[in-house]
């Protein structure tokens, strides 16, 4: 299990600091070096799941940002021609996601919040561009059940809905971006995505 620590600037607090993680549901103790009542590098648990920035992310964003001005430079209506897409997930039970939400307290309040392990959610998918909205797709095999997103199910996605749902606009003029997943980024889905967008991929 790997750790991130995310410096907070400024944190203002007397005696040990408390801090809620709703991603392990649990309160954990804060240690940080003062500066008189003022706090100039609180480091805080963020999240076990190792999400953090990474200094490489810096110079990504950079040349991600460079090439987008450059675009924009030879094309100014560029931003518009770029269908962003992503997955959510919708928990069936109730429960919101509150990764970004925290809960700060000078005592330990000793509270556990139980959630089932595996409840049952429902995974949608769409494309933003100026022009509208492209979907909502929801992954669920042919008994109606959700299910979870991988590669296969990923493309046929891309084949039996988005594709043809494409044909209503100049594809010509659109660039495609999505993240990082391994269902996006395996090979056999970017080859299916240049059958159609060619080398405007993001």
């Amino acid at each position: 299990m790997s750790w991130s620590l995310v410096p907070l600037k400024y944190c203002r607090v007397e005696g040990p600091l408390y801090v809620k993680s709703y991603e392990a549901s649990r309160w954990w103790h804060v240690d940080a070096s003062s500066d008189g009542d003022r706090f100039n590098s609180c480091q805080v648990i963020y999240s076990q799941f190792g999400l953090a920035i990474h200094q490489n992310d810096h110079q990504a964003r950079r040349r991600f940002v460079e090439w987008a001005q450059n675009e924009i430079a030879v094309v100014p209506d560029f931003h518009k021609r770029i269908l962003f897409s992503d997955e959510a997930h919708f928990w069936l039970n109730g429960y919101v996601n509150k990764q970004n939400c925290r809960i700060w307290s000078e005592a330990n309040p000793q509270v556990y919040v139980e959630t089932p392990l595996h409840p049952e959610k429902l995974t949608v998918w769409c494309a933003l561009w100026a022009g509208g909205i492209i979907g909502p797709y929801f992954f669920k095999n042919d008994e109606g059940h959700n299910i979870t997103v991988n590669g296969d199910r990923y493309r046929a996605m891309i084949t039996n809905f988005f594709i043809p749902e494409l044909n209503n606009h100049d594809v010509q003029e659109l660039w495609f971006q999505q993240d990082g997943a391994t269902c996006h980024a395996a090979r056999a889905t970017i080859d299916l995505l240049k059958d159609t967008f060619g080398d405007r991929l993001i």
